[in-house]
């Protein structure tokens, strides 16, 4: 337990510069978008602009399916002439214009298109498309570019989870010797005896 909270407290600050080497700028892909980018309303806005934005009403962008694919989460994001793409989006760039992130609308961060058969890939096309089917398979949007970040569960979790099972596989055969000496526990393996004298 000591271990876990000495580790823990040095992981948070670790995570801490995680997120600050992983920001990105205004403008840049996963960045916010500024007021002089592209709002793409359709498909062909997507392929004829090498960066743009999308606004999806509060956080609909959240609810219409998603899957991994090649360890990346996608979102099924509707594009107001109501085309369905796959987005990996950075949610740290989100602008909502709302009282909060269930009204109004939402600003996506900078995209790009990245080409890609997405229909290699059926058991993510059955996650993303298990409300309705995407309209184009042959890209996704990019909007997390290098503002991609390890999610905090992952940074912290796991490598406690490792240096907890450590210390237990040393630890513990050296409590249970001492214990087993003491009488405390069973041996695994009863000691040899001592060859006796033999003249006792």
């Amino acid at each position: 337990m000591g271990a876990e909270k000495v580790a823990t407290g040095l992981l948070e600050d670790k995570y801490k510069e995680h997120k600050e080497e992983h920001k990105v700028e205004k403008g840049q892909v996963g960045g916010v978008a500024g007021d002089d980018l592209i709002r793409a309303q359709n498909i062909e806005d997507l392929l004829s602009n090498e960066y743009f934005t999308i606004e999806s009403p509060g956080i609909e962008y959240r609810n219409k399916g998603a899957g991994f694919h090649n360890g990346y989460y996608l979102y099924a994001i509707t594009l107001p002439s109501k085309e369905k793409v796959a987005a990996r989006i950075n949610q740290e760039s989100v602008v909502s214009n709302g009282d909060s992130i269930y009204s109004g609308t939402s600003t996506m961060p900078v995209g790009k298109i990245i080409k890609e058969d997405l229909t290699k890939d059926k058991t993510f096309l059955d996650q993303i498309e298990f409300k309705e089917p995407l309209d184009r398979k042959d890209f996704y949007i990019d909007m997390v570019g290098a503002a991609e970040i390890q999610s905090k569960e992952s940074f912290i979790e796991t490598p406690i989870i490792i240096m907890q099972i450590i210390i237990v596989l040393i630890t513990f055969p050296i409590f249970h010797a001492i214990g087993s000496k003491l009488g405390i526990f069973p041996y695994f393996f009863a000691p040899k005896n001592k060859k006796t004298n033999e003249w006792d």
